[in-house]
């Protein structure tokens, strides 16, 4: 299986790299993982309703002709569909089953996703209500992901 992780924004905190590089080096064993770290727009203070979209379009713009065409795409929005790890493995593996090879996760800025992108996604899944700085997101996703096929293959996971 191919996991695509598509995040818009640079990760700045050394601390956010390392324990990505550490996801992706667990990751190894059980997919080809590719990550993919597309530039965001500024939003300048105060920005109007008008600049918000603007940037949203720009950004998703750049989403969308990261995407490949074979990809099973999973936008992370606070509106999808919150899922516990059990039924976020039983997801992953269902996919497989289902014959989607290719998978791709799509962290936005931080001003989200744009509805362009939302439309293009299969499905949409929340890790929370809460709202995560999108660079911790991405650390977040890769440890799911990772425990996810942990529990797929019946190996310990922490609970």
């Amino acid at each position: 299986m191919k996991i695509t992780c598509i995040a818009v924004g640079k990760i700045k905190e050394k601390y956010y790299t390392e324990a990505v590089k550490e996801y992706a080096k667990r990751l190894s064993r059980y997919c080809k993982l590719e990550l993919i770290e597309l530039p965001d727009e500024k939003t300048p203070d105060g920005a109007s309703q008008a600049e918000e979209a603007a940037i949203l379009e720009r950004e998703g713009e750049r989403i969308l002709k990261a995407l490949k065409e074979d990809a099973y795409v999973i936008a992370l929005a606070i509106e999808g569909k919150a899922l516990d790890s059990v039924e976020f493995s039983r997801k992953l593996e269902q996919l497989g089953v289902r014959g989607k090879s290719h998978i791709a996760f799509v962290i936005g800025g931080s001003l989200g996703l744009s509805s362009a992108v939302m439309q293009k996604a299969d499905e949409a899944v929340s890790f929370s209500s809460m709202t995560f700085p999108h660079q911790l997101m991405r650390v977040i996703l890769l440890e799911q992901v990772y425990r996810g096929f942990r529990i797929m293959k019946g190996e310990p996971y922490h609970k």
